[in-house]
């Protein structure tokens, strides 16, 4: 049971009001808890004493830096109002509230109508998919139109915005209404009048955006404003199931740190663990299991201590150290990042005596209460580094920082913050083996466009790697920013997909993968064409008529561009876009050229590509090669022992094949295909391979010089008696026959029609290239699978074709074939299994790829057809009649045109 007095059939929605900085948005929300009787006086905020300004320098600068929230009851009604900062500076913090908003409150001013920072409250309402009542105050102030207002509201922000007042006659306002959906319509013409539920339904999709008016400072308005809330508004449904999101992390006075978070689902309860692992999710590496020692309400600076918190419920839980902003516990899924970021980095300088690296420890906490301030502590220079909105904000950190720690501290010089993306899709590879530790990562790196932040996905069969592994490379993906190798800049605008990659049974550890991972990533983008990126911000200029051709001058020097400019009276209106580096100091210029009368508001638009990269790249200086936190090669292994591998040679010594073709290479290589190869995630133990050995050919007997075994099982030409070294009179090719398959795309794309048609061509080919090698060719394809297989060897024309039997392997039984002859005889085994490739050459095999077979074979059937060729101009059919029997009947086909040697 809960401690409040709140009823379960009440019901509940959560609100937000959104302004432009000095609209009266907290003076709106005194008004609506005096109105609905839940204060006894509504507070003023240049009195300093609203009842949501609860922090001392929010009273002193008279605004609003930290989201609050308040319950307010009305009418049937338990409603939580969540007041957020309106200032453009600490704009972050009110869009971490978003996530949690059944409705919006969209505050106006009517002295000033819709400013630079409305838009961009209304297009992240639009993202966010909130619905929004709209509230024009100040309509007390002289020189405020209600018709203009109304039709400004219409032109920049929707045209569906409709007045909800209710001093207009009823026709009008339906009429209006209706015009807003051709569903509505057509129910006003038939019935003549708009039902409470299809508005409600209305409003709740986003297709009507009721408006009211008034002046929350005199209560004008207000009362029919909250009665418009009561009759128009929907109670969200919730799952049975426990859900939560977090929107905020804070600290109360006696520095208990505070877990903001709305129950989007089932009921939290007192002393109820949670964790932030999913039930999908491997068992994370940083997961951790909590308990909620304590569930808080909050209204203003006060609480209320409850034993359970509905659905729909607001609230503050203790006990919770590792959550963050964001952050979906239970059945929901993490936030996407956030639209508005800083675009300003700035230095954090500290007194003599502090110690940089215990105070960065200590700024650590307000990065929990603010993710966008991004405090890096910045080793070889021992320099500590916050990403800052503006100067405001800085104000704030400073006195939050002298207060919470004691430290008095100053910013240095700002300078922007850069990403940067890429211009083509590459595949990056990661290789981590260190002796005793083994993993392999391929990822692909695409180009998504402007303002899509990072995709994670995964496009991997699980026969290649466990679902396991999979999702720990998502995780380690997701678990940090990761940069760029121009500037070092954090990266965006790209998919990232794993496509590929390989564990050891024995070997493999969690931490493996991590490793392999980042280096795939960073190998790829030392690979693509990457692009550095810059902050541009979406301006809107007013100056005096006769100076607009100064402005116009000003942001074309600045590398900006604009629409045609718009004449209102003796004003005329610039719009467009401009570099946020250029724009510094620029609004205390206009101030001067336009003697006061100019107006200047800007916000993030986004990220384009820099104007200046090579200025701005030569000047950061980051060599991508040298950053010992973030390699670009990977680690091998040989003779027991890692060695580096630099990123542009990782190609050479990868275990999996590359899964990515560039075009250009495709293009220059028309004839040879794409091979992708799908490999498997784990090969036979040492243990293993010698069991089905010794039940194979019993045990093993080793001599210094001789290998003692039985030889029913390999094709006759196999079985040899002493061990010498190579005599070179005897010659064998073994091939991997299903590798093969899927490495070369004809057989591949055979084989998902008819694996018997391949594996018959494969054999047809492959007697041809025997042939001409005049090599003991053995074909050797899986048969493991099948249950009860003893396993089969027969002779296809003049090769030996061997189907393993159960529990065996075509690489086990290659593997052990190898050992047997591959001291004696000149062995090559043709696979493109790089690990393979390389257990081979340790028995003293050669190795052959699957490209480099399929160029082989090429190459012999075009000398065979020039030969052929130069014989039949000679008037000789020599040559053809030397060839051997299984050639014969090819090279008439391939002379006649009526097949390739494929």
């Amino acid at each position: 049971m809960e401690n409040t007095s709140e009823n379960k059939s009440e019901k509940r929605a959560c609100m937000g009001i959104l302004a432009h900085v000095d609209a009266g948005k907290t003076t709106l929300a005194e008004a609506m808890l005096y109105s609905a009787g839940n204060i006894r006086k509504i507070g003023r905020v240049d009195h300093k004493d609203a009842f949501l300004d609860t922090y001392d320098l929010e009273r002193q600068r008279g605004i609003t830096i930290f989201s609050k929230e308040a319950r307010m009851k009305l009418g049937s009604w338990n409603i939580t109002l969540l007041d957020t900062p309106g200032h453009v500076d600490f704009s972050a913090e009110m869009e971490r509230t978003l996530g949690v908003l059944d409705y919006g409150i969209l505050v106006i001013s009517g002295a000033d109508g819709v400013q630079g920072h409305v838009q961009t409250l209304w297009n992240l309402l639009k993202q966010y998919q909130i619905p929004v009542f709209l509230f024009v105050n100040k309509m007390d102030q002289k020189g405020t139109d209600k018709e203009a207002l109304l039709k400004e509201l219409k032109q920049r922000l929707d045209e569906r915005c409709t007045d909800f007042g209710q001093e207009q006659k009823e026709s009008d306002f339906l009429e209006n209404l209706a015009l807003c959906d051709e569903a509505l319509l057509e129910e006003y013409l038939e019935q003549g009048t708009v039902s409470a539920a299809a508005v409600k339904e209305m409003i709740l999709t986003r297709k009507v955006f009721p408006c009211f008016f008034g002046s929350a400072l005199k209560l004008e308005g207000v009362e029919a404003f909250l009665d418009g809330l009561v009759r128009y508004m929907e109670e969200p449904k919730y799952p049975d199931t426990f859900g939560a999101r977090v929107y905020k992390i804070s600290r109360d006075s006696q520095q208990t740190r505070l877990t903001h978070m709305k129950i989007t689902g089932g009921s939290l309860k007192v002393k109820m663990p949670l964790t932030n692992r999913k039930k999908e999710e491997p068992a994370l590496e940083a997961a951790w299991e909590e308990k909620a020692d304590q569930i808080r309400i909050y209204s203003g600076a006060d609480y209320e201590a409850v034993q359970e918190a509905g659905p729909g419920t607001v609230c503050a839980v203790t006990g919770l150290t590792k959550t963050f902003a964001g952050e979906g516990l239970g059945m929901e899924e993490n936030a996407s990042a956030p639209v508005l970021e800083p675009v300003l980095t700035y230095q954090i300088l500290l007194p003599a005596q502090a110690d940089p690296f215990l105070v960065y420890l200590k700024l650590k906490q307000l990065e929990e209460e603010d993710p966008l301030l991004h405090i890096v502590w910045k080793e070889q220079l021992g320099e500590i580094h916050a990403q800052v909105m503006g100067e405001v904000q800085i104000e704030i950190l400073k006195n939050l920082i002298l207060e919470r720690f004691g430290i008095n501290v100053d910013f240095g010089a700002g300078s922007i913050v850069y990403k940067e993306t890429i211009a083509d899709t590459v595949e990056g590879i990661g290789h981590f083996e260190p002796l005793r530790h083994y993993a392999e990562v391929h990822l692909l790196l695409t180009p998504l466009p402007p303002g899509s932040g990072l995709e994670f996905t995964a496009d991997c069969s699980e026969e290649i790697l466990d679902k396991n592994w999979q999702r720990l490379i998502l995780t380690h993906l997701k678990e940090k920013k990761h940069i760029g190798v121009l500037t070092g800049s954090e990266i965006t605008d790209m998919k990232i997909t794993l496509a590929a990659g390989r564990a050891h049974q024995k070997h493999t550890e969690g931490g493996d993968f991590r490793q392999a991972t980042y280096r795939a990533l960073r190998q790829g983008l030392r690979k693509a064409e990457s692009v550095l990126l810059e902050p541009v911000y979406e301006f809107r200029l007013e100056v005096p008529g006769q100076m607009i051709g100064r402005a116009m001058s000003d942001i074309q020097k600045m590398h900006g561009s604009f629409l045609p400019a718009e004449n209102k009276g003796d004003v005329s209106v610039l719009t467009g876009k401009v570099p946020a580096a250029a724009m510094e100091g620029y609004m205390t210029e206009v101030a001067a050229y336009t003697k006061g009368c100019g107006r200047l508001f800007c916000s993030l638009k986004g990220y384009e590509p820099c104007h200046n990269a090579d200025e701005v790249i030569a000047g950061a200086g980051y060599d991508a090669d040298s950053d010992p936190d973030h390699p670009t090669g990977s680690v091998f292994c040989a003779h027991g022992a890692g060695y580096y591998v630099s990123w542009d040679q990782v190609e050479q010594h990868m275990h999996v094949d590359s899964v990515w073709k560039e075009k250009t290479v495709q293009e220059s290589k028309a004839a040879v295909p794409d091979f992708k190869k799908r490999q498997q995630d784990s090969w036979a133990s040492e243990k293993e391979l010698e069991e089905i050995f010794s039940r194979t050919y019993g045990p093993v007997k080793r001599s210094h010089n001789a290998f003692k075994k039985k030889t029913a099982s390999l094709p006759p030409a196999v079985s040899g008696g002493r061990s010498q070294r190579k005599t070179g009179d005897k010659e064998y090719l073994l091939v991997d026959g299903y590798n093969i398959i899927f490495a070369w795309d004809e057989l591949k794309e055979l084989a998902q029609e008819n694996i018997e048609a391949a594996r018959n061509k494969l054999m047809d080919i492959l007697c041809n290239y025997q042939g001409y090698k005049q090599v003991t060719l053995i074909l050797v394809f899986d048969a493991y699978k099948v249950k009860g297989n003893p396993g089969e060897i027969l002779k296809y024309h003049n090769i030996h074709v061997v189907y393993t039997r159960e529990a065996e392997t075509a690489d086990q039984y290659i593997e052990k074939t190898v050992h047997e002859i591959g001291r004696k005889y000149q062995v090559t085994v043709a696979t493109s299994d790089a690990l393979e490739q390389v257990i081979i050459l340790g028995q003293g095999g050669a190795r052959m790829s699957a490209l480099g077979l399929y160029q082989e074979i090429e190459a012999m059937a075009k000398e065979l057809q020039n030969q052929y060729l130069e014989q039949e101009k000679a008037g000789g059919s020599f040559l053809f009649q030397s060839l051997p029997e299984e050639l014969k009947g090819f090279m008439e086909d391939v002379r006649l045109g009526k097949k390739d040697f494929l």
